[in-house]
């Protein structure tokens, strides 16, 4: 999968989206670490082992051929309600600060939500539920995720009513999206 992306009916040659190879592992490091997000190597490597595997797909965009960003569909989710429906998840999106608002977010997503519907008719994504995740709570709505309806989850677990939980990586909303018609 390579591909100059389409914009507003115009294919955007600044703009490619592929899939991972061996080669990214040591671009992605360096251009996380470079942009302040910062993802441990070791982890980088493992979702390349995973893409061999075939328990993940990542997908990596490049624009005017330095990296972007990148997005991962997991097919087995780490989430226990997407995994009793065998919904596919995608997971850690992260678009490069300096290159947002290019329409690079919505390439990724476009790609891996056609990949997830070609094997299944409904995606999922969780969602962290404070600031930092402001942008991509706004994306997902515009895009149509809904909430899978069983409210919160934290550590592992739903939050039941009157629990307490701690505002952070951990704790997230659940959405899906089902394949248009």
């Amino acid at each position: 999968m390579k591909a100059a992306h389409e914009r507003g009916g115009k294919v955007d040659t600044h703009l490619q989206i592929r899939q991972m190879n061996s080669e990214d592992v040591e671009v992605v490091y360096r251009a996380l670490e470079e942009h302040g997000i910062g993802k441990p190597r070791d982890y980088i490597q493992r979702c390349w082992d995973e893409n061999q595997s075939g328990e993940r797909l990542t997908l990596i965009a490049f624009y005017d051929q330095q990296f972007a960003g990148w997005l991962h569909l997991l097919s087995k989710s780490y989430y226990p309600s997407f995994v009793e429906e065998g919904i596919p998840e995608i997971n850690n999106f992260e678009v490069v600060p300096t290159l947002r608002r290019k329409g690079i977010g919505n390439a990724l997503m476009d790609a891996i939500e056609q990949v997830a519907f070609d094997k299944c008719g409904v995606v999922g994504i969780g969602v962290g539920l404070y600031s930092d995740y402001g942008n991509a709570q706004r994306l997902y709505v515009k895009r149509g995720y809904i909430p899978d309806g069983r409210g919160v989850f934290f550590e592992g677990k739903h939050a039941e009513p009157g629990s307490f939980v701690q505002v952070g990586h951990d704790l997230a909303l659940y959405l899906t999206k089902t394949k248009p018609s």
